[in-house]
């Protein structure tokens, strides 16, 4: 029987939600909130960049290799939708190509030759903390439809929750260090998605689904996964 729309939402809240009672792997968590995000909404790729120890924003989940690069674009630059986000702690919405341009000159060059007309970006913060943001990259231009928004400033919502929580925020800096282990395994990881691009001779991208479809097949995490093929302790 095939999922609604709405029974796949529910779901991913579930998931999602469920993080908050177990033990969980925070780059597995971000990532597939990524991927559900670009089914469940009209985009057609989505990113999240979380803050470090030292408050740099760095990219931690993606859904391609495009909206990755567009993520760093922005972090070397210094200027696009996801920064704003996450440095004024509301939405950003940009409807077209002019707006871009006209906000951001360098982050629109780099939309335009990856496709991508339009953006909605989401901050990850809870009162007075704000962890990152997601980014919902779209091929047509316009506004995301009010009811797609606010469901995914409702999943943001959870996702930030769940990284916080840790017995809700009573030891914060544990999850601060849940924060920079996952950015420190997506280093891992995308060493690699690099080694077995070149192993397997695929993309990046095929890489990438090869990696995660392991992880989640033996249900473990995604880093310890990339940690053991980099190693060569295990060859897929």
């Amino acid at each position: 029987m095939t999922q609604t729309r709405e029974h796949r939402l529910v779901d991913t809240f579930v998931r999602l939600t469920d993080t908050l009672v177990a033990d969980y792997d925070v780059v597995d968590l971000l990532q597939r909130l990524v991927d559900e995000a670009t089914e469940l909404f009209d985009a057609q790729a989505a990113g999240i960049l979380l803050a470090n120890d030292d408050h740099v924003l760095e990219v931690v989940a993606s859904t391609s290799e495009r909206s990755n690069f567009i993520g760093l674009l922005q972090l070397t630059s210094g200027e696009g939708p996801c920064v704003e986000a996450f440095t004024t702690g509301r939405a950003v919405s940009v409807v077209d190509t002019a707006e871009m341009q006209r906000r951001w000159p360098v982050f629109a060059e780099a939309s335009r030759e990856s496709g991508y007309a339009s953006v909605h970006s989401i901050p990850l913060r809870l009162r007075d903390a704000t962890l990152g943001s997601m980014n919902l990259f779209r091929e047509t231009e316009g506004a995301l439809n009010e009811e797609d928004a606010r469901a995914a400033q409702a999943l943001t919502d959870v996702a930030t929750i769940s990284i916080l929580q840790q017995r809700v925020l009573e030891h914060a800096t544990v999850a601060q260090e849940q924060l920079q282990r996952a950015l420190d395994s997506r280093v891992v990881i995308e060493q690699a998605k690099g080694f077995l691009a070149h192993t397997r001779q695929v993309d990046m991208d095929e890489a990438f689904r090869i990696l995660r479809g392991h992880a989640r097949s033996n249900r473990l995490p995604l880093g310890d996964v990339a940690r053991a093929v980099v190693s060569h302790e295990l060859e897929l």
